[in-house]
């Protein structure tokens, strides 16, 4: 019985040493198996990077520029410099209004330069180009500077997002509230290039809805900051004076628009004829001045002083930057965070992930209440009717302008049934 009893001892005590054996080494197997099925962070290249491709010296500098730049970087700062406890870089470019240098710049970031994201693209036509290049080389493009309304329609892609407003958005709002007040026979002044273009179509064919008429049409090269584009520009408005039009449009924006208005002024025309900017940035109503500018209608995406919300980012941005911001610039800070917070939401920097995110998300903050992102990439908000005050009404600085009406969203753009963007047809014809 001893000898038995030492026996059973004996394998008892093997079989405990193998037991605690197979266990130090199936444990390490069964942690790794059991991690692999727990969900991890999937962002490509260590890094989620953002590139700014905007105008730092040329007709949008003061819309985009320096400012577009420091927009990013609160977003980026606010955010926590971190998405997913990986860190966040930015890097911006001066494309110099050059949509073949702006694709150049693109190009290398998204093929070397690991840019997950590229936002903002002053000139519709270089945002093109990038957008293009976002939809070919699977990155994402955000434009918020760019207007033309071809970039949700006839260019629009699955990867890129149109922000901040559209030609559509910022003409029928400004030609209906002069029309009403009796401004039926228009003469529209034109920047020769995209987003002039757009803006000339997009006034025309509003005014033609309201039964009014297009009594003639004068063309200037962009930008107007040469003494033989500023000389057209100049004649195109002697043309308009003597065209027998009650308005006259200008379809421009940045410093065409206001050399335009100063022109106008100085011929003493703005006291004779309505003078319509349907694209006037706050920025250019600083250049030109409340004297030059008072009476005009301009419809925006976002103003300064709307409200605790929009003042209290507004002035942190003032701070740094010494100009209130233009709604482009506040778009760049309100798209960066949205697309930030996709990325923490969908737990990768995955394009196709990302982008689906954005769109099932409501965006949500200063620049937005409830906005939203369609399959054609139109980020749908809310638009401001504005009027410049006079001197007299202005009580602080940058006290610019009265809002005359808040414009739905629904209503400012373009509806989804009416999108011209070649991948939404392909989606819904058999």
């Amino acid at each position: 019985m001893a000898s038995a009893s030492l026996f059973h001892a004996v394998r008892y005590a093997a079989q405990r040493a193998l037991g605690l054996a197979i266990l130090a080494v199936a444990a390490p197997v069964a942690l790794t198996q059991a991690a692999q099925k727990t969900p991890t962070v999937k962002i490509s290249d260590g890094v989620v990077k953002i590139g700014v491709i905007t105008d730092m010296n040329s007709a949008y500098a003061a819309i985009s520029g320096k400012g577009s730049v420091l927009a990013a970087r609160m977003a980026i700062e606010d955010f926590g410099g971190k998405v997913l406890d990986i860190p966040i870089e930015l890097v911006h470019s001066d494309h110099q209004l050059s949509p073949q240098l702006a694709a150049s710049i693109a190009r290398d970031w998204m093929q070397n330069g690991k840019v997950d994201l590229v936002v903002d693209v002053p000139n519709s036509a270089a945002a093109v180009e990038v957008i293009r290049l976002a939809r070919d080389l699977n990155r994402i493009a955000i434009i918020s500077s760019a207007g033309s309304d071809a970039i949700t329609n006839e260019e629009c892609t699955p990867n890129s997002v149109h922000w901040t407003y559209d030609t559509l958005a910022v003409t029928r709002p400004t030609v209906d509230a002069i029309m009403k007040k009796g401004g039926t026979r228009w003469f529209i002044l034109t920047a020769d290039y995209l987003f002039g273009h757009s803006l000339e179509s997009g006034t025309m064919n509003a005014v033609k809805e309201r039964r009014g008429s297009v009594v003639g049409i004068a063309r200037h090269p962009f930008p107007s900051n040469t003494f033989t584009s500023l000389r057209a520009q100049a004649a195109g408005l002697i043309k308009a004076r003597d065209s027998g039009a009650n308005v006259i449009a200008f379809a421009s924006t940045g410093t065409d628009v206001i050399n335009a208005i100063k022109q106008a002024n100085r011929f003493g025309i703005a006291t004779k004829q309505t003078l319509a900017a349907v694209s006037l940035f706050i920025t250019d109503t600083h250049a030109v001045g409340l004297y030059n500018a008072q009476g005009l209608y301009l419809t925006s995406g976002f103003y300064w002083d709307l409200d605790e919300e929009t003042r209290r980012w507004s002035k942190r941005f003032f701070a740094r930057h010494q100009a209130m911001p233009s709604m482009a610039q506040a778009g760049v800070y309100s798209a960066i965070t949205h697309y930030l917070k996709a990325v923490q939401t969908a737990g990768t920097d995955d394009t196709q992930t990302v982008m689906a995110t954005m769109k099932a998300m409501p965006v949500q903050d200063f620049f937005a209440h409830n906005g939203h992102i369609r399959e054609d990439g139109r980020m749908v908000h809310d638009m401001y009717l504005m009027q410049v005050k006079s001197p007299e009404e202005s009580n602080y600085p940058w006290d610019y302008y009265h809002v005359r009406e808040i414009i739905p969203g629904e209503r400012a753009f373009a509806p989804l049934s009416a999108s011209r963007c070649p991948p939404l047809h392909r989606k819904v014809t058999p």
